[in-house]
């Protein structure tokens, strides 16, 4: 067993003496996934340590950085330009490298090794973040300097950025600044890779996501004389009941897409709360529920039927006290992420690949964000999903290999003789 372990508690990583220091950045992707492993990103906490470390690297590099903030200055984003040429102003075009710093939490998890630590064991690394997704934004990392030389040497023909954002894991919110910030510099890049986990296959579509919070305001009476009450919990089971009817719905629809690994829209309640004791008809019940539809559907499909339901059980309720009703609140959204107009990206990655294949799945990334902007986008990166937000998280060595190899074909690509 290798254990490669940066000193945690400081704002920026400190190595150990065997290993990379500040001012002496890794050279290889297992370094620089070691190196960022060391952070700990989790979504509730501050990414800046490891954004402002990575921004010394870009700097050391010559190249320049720009960070967008939350508003409250805890967080940044990152985003990075290699220029084509020599020409330092040619920064339009090109291809962004897309991933998010946070990552999920640790807690209640029964991990082998310390989460905050790479740990080698036989053919797979370990540690949070392993593939969900610092090793992507490791070997992109590891390819800057290659293509700064490339770039110095008037040899790349299109510009190639980087992009890593905050609170992926949360609601993708961070990945929207970067987008308006690129709008507002008037930065159209061509094709954007997003490098989430997909054993280095390629993703060309995703679903979008919705959650909403369903809040169901009663009136509150002894068990005994429910009459006098209105049950918020019996209101929203009939609510729920209906989400659940819609469900069943939308697996039968006639244009759901096979090419998915779930080829219908969802719905799903996830959480319920409601009531104080069982002799006391309840004033509140709280329910949420999540939406996760095909890229040709849109949130009107299930947001129309349900507001109607709502309206219908609105009116029995406040037939028998005015002061009740249901409250539909949006908690999250992130949109679809379509093929449409991905084909020349995807012929590209299909040749440096040598595999022709697409794939459509269920979950939901930042790649919705960046195709509603206009930049056709596709997914590809190490690892797998099914290792994402476990304990023992990790990404297996020969994933990183693939990874570097297929970051090296794309920069040449990029680049003339």
């Amino acid at each position: 067993m290798t254990v490669i372990n940066y000193n945690k508690g400081k704002e920026r990583a400190t190595a150990t003496a065997s290993y990379p220091t500040a001012n002496n950045y890794p050279t290889d992707s297992i370094e620089w996934l070691t190196r960022l492993i060391a952070f700990d990103t989790v979504s509730r906490h501050s990414n800046l340590a490891l954004i402002e470390d990575v921004q010394a690297y870009c700097e050391q590099l010559g190249l320049t950085v720009d960070l967008t903030f939350n508003d409250v200055k805890n967080k940044a984003n990152l985003f990075v330009t290699v220029p084509a040429g020599a020409n330092a102003d040619d920064v339009n075009h090109g291809l962004v490298l897309s991933g998010h710093t946070d990552v999920v939490p640790v807690d209640g998890q029964d991990w082998t090794s310390e989460p905050f630590t790479a740990t080698i064991r036989g053919d797979k690394l370990y540690g949070r973040g392993a593939c969900d997704m610092k090793g992507f934004i490791a070997c992109a990392l590891t390819l800057l300097p290659q293509a700064v030389k490339l770039s110095n040497a008037g040899k790349l023909r299109r510009p190639l950025h980087l992009a890593l954002s905050f609170d992926e894991e949360v609601g993708c919110l961070g990945a929207p600044l970067i987008l308006a910030d690129l709008k507002a510099r008037g930065i159209t890049p061509d094709y954007c890779i997003v490098g989430e986990p997909t054993n280095m296959a390629m993703v060309v579509a995703h679903k979008g996501i919705a959650v909403y919070r369903c809040r169901v305001h009663g009136k509150s009476a002894h068990s005994s004389l429910t009459k006098q009450g209105v049950n918020a919990i019996s209101y929203a089971s009939r609510l729920i009941g209906y989400v659940d009817e819609l469900a069943e719905e939308m697996s039968y629809r006639s244009d759901n897409d096979a090419m998915f690994d779930v080829p219908y829209s969802t719905l799903s309640v996830g959480t319920i709360r409601g009531g104080t004791a069982t002799n006391i008809v309840p004033n509140l019940c709280e329910f949420t529920f999540d939406y996760r539809n095909l890229p040709h559907m849109t949130q009107d499909d299930i947001l129309v039927p349900i507001q109607a339901k709502v309206a219908e059980l609105n009116a029995q309720m406040q037939a028998r006290a005015a002061d009740t009703g249901i409250e539909l609140l949006q908690e999250e959204s992130v949109p679809a992420m379509t093929d449409s107009d991905s084909a020349e990206l995807q012929a590209l990655i299909a040749a440096l690949t040598g595999d022709d294949t697409r794939h459509k799945v269920a979950y939901a990334t930042e790649g919705g964000q960046f195709t509603n902007s206009g930049i056709p986008t596709i997914i590809c990166g190490p690892g797998s999903i099914e290792q994402a937000h476990k304990a023992d998280e990790y990404v297996a060595l020969s994933e990183m290999v693939r990874c570097d190899e297929f970051l090296q074909k794309l920069l040449n690509s990029c680049a003339s003789n």
